[in-house]
């Protein structure tokens, strides 16, 4: 019996070794850029990750000024129902929405000089939002410090509750209304300084390294283990860029110009149809373009293309085709909350709109360039695959049916009455046929006196 045990345990001794301890794991990720969708999908990626590798800690490494507040709440929410506990170091800046993020982690430690919080709402132009969404991001705040709960104190035989984060700090970092004696007075809103933070339960402490934030909470010769984004994301963030947006708007319509001078379905509409995914799919990823927006460029093309092969002229379709694949392209670029637009404002729109132009205009001149040298009917290269754009009346080439040139003179009889147009029938065929201006009987005999525009002129015998 005692050999059942004591054997498994000399086992473990010998397998460990002398001064051998288990490895502990740090994940790392760094929050040092705006707050955005793509900040969120990296924070969930690197959860998963940090579990996947059995981490025993999760640090943020932060430095920013906001971002958006929805997908700021939403890496919040993460942070509260991690499994592993989270610290932040803040690294000089956790501002606004960083704020946010900051409050929700287990610990937080502080460089030197740093700062935190500043939370109210403002659109792009620095002006606060209207106070629906103080409203929120108000409560928002008071819930995560008060999702640390309380610390129990006893004090002269009472029991007295206090909080860990008190929720009317947190509060006061977004409504300039909220007066903490002692702390902040009413008309300004509530940013800490390391020490004022530490303080007033904010932070935890001091550091000047993310080393020297490990030791303090015993993870000294840990493994770190850091998120680095994966070639998906960095194409996405590559995509995203104004010039490459503007470069596959070009590649949109010179695909489109292609497919329409050469026959049949061919590669420039897979060009067109590839730079259309390539653009819309990154803004899409990262909250840029809506459905309706891409929906709107989708009926703009539908509508081209019925004013291109089912009504062709330049009408009402063509017109309103156009508009919805301009509006379609340049609400895509811009960061809209459905159809709300208070966060937009003049700087981005214009942005959005040269982008657009400026690519669709280079995007024609370079159409229209290659066109001639690629699929010029004498020198192009692919001359063979374009439509022939003059037949020669030299060559054989005529604009009627050559069967109708051959009518002439012969004669026939009336089909039906022309009064002055109808049909006739010569040699067993029916043809449509005019007169010079007399009505002619049906049945009564006729002679074709001459054929224009695929037309027959008769007269009555």
């Amino acid at each position: 019996m005692i050999t059942r045990f004591l054997l498994p345990m000399l086992l473990g001794c010998f397998l460990a070794g002398p001064g051998r301890s288990e490895e502990k794991v740090v994940y790392k990720l760094n929050i040092k850029q705006e707050i955005t969708k793509a900040t969120w999908r990296q924070t969930k990626q690197a959860f998963d990750a940090a579990d996947s590798v059995g981490a025993e800690l999760f640090l943020i490494h932060m430095n920013t000024y906001g971002g958006t507040v929805s997908d700021a709440d939403s890496i919040r929410t993460k942070i509260l129902q991690s499994p592993i506990p989270v610290v932040v170091f803040v690294d000089n800046n956790a501002a606004s929405a960083g704020a946010l993020i900051s409050i929700a982690c287990d610990s937080i430690y502080m460089r030197p000089g740093g700062s935190i919080g500043a939370a109210t709402v403002v659109n792009q132009t620095g002006i606060p939002m209207p106070d629906k969404y103080q409203s929120y991001m108000r409560s928002t705040m008071r819930a995560t410090a008060e999702a640390h709960g309380k610390d129990t104190l006893v004090v002269a035989g009472d029991t007295i509750y206090k909080w860990r984060r008190d929720p009317r700090i947190a509060e006061a970092m977004v409504d300039p209304q909220v007066s903490l004696e002692g702390i902040i007075d009413t008309g300004k809103v509530l940013t800490f300084t390391p020490e004022e933070a530490i303080a007033n339960g904010y932070c935890e402490g001091l550091a000047e390294t993310v080393d020297e934030v490990l030791a303090k909470n015993g993870f000294e010769n840990a493994r770190i283990v850091e998120y680095k984004p994966s070639w998906i994301e960095k194409i996405i963030g590559f995509l995203v860029h104004p010039v490459v947006s503007g470069l596959l708007i070009m590649a949109i319509i010179g695909g489109i110009y292609f497919e329409m001078q050469t026959p049949g379905i061919g590669f420039p509409l897979v060009v067109a149809i590839l730079g259309a995914v390539l653009y819309f799919a990154p803004l899409y990823l990262e909250g840029l373009a809506e459905h309706w927006e891409i929906l709107l460029f989708i009926a703009g093309l539908v509508l081209l293309g019925v004013e291109i092969f089912v009504t062709p002229g330049f009408g009402v379709a063509g017109i309103v085709g156009i508009g919805f694949v301009f509006l379609g392209l340049i609400l895509s670029l811009l960061h809209n909350v459905r159809f709300n637009f208070e966060g937009v404002n003049l700087r981005n729109v214009g942005i959005a709109i040269f982008t657009v132009f400026a690519g669709v205009s280079l995007g024609m001149g370079l159409a229209l360039y290659l066109g001639d040298k690629l699929f010029g009917m004498r020198k192009g290269p692919f001359g063979r695959l374009a439509l022939q754009k003059v037949q020669e009346v030299s060559e054989g080439y005529v604009s009627i049916d050559n069967t109708l040139l051959l009518l002439k003179g012969k004669t026939g009889t009336a089909k039906t009455v022309l009064r002055p147009s109808g049909k006739v029938e010569i040699e067993g065929e029916v043809y449509d046929a005019v007169t010079a201006g007399e009505f002619i009987e049906k049945g009564d005999a006729v002679a074709v006196l001459r054929v224009e525009a695929t037309q027959l002129y008769v007269e009555k015998i």
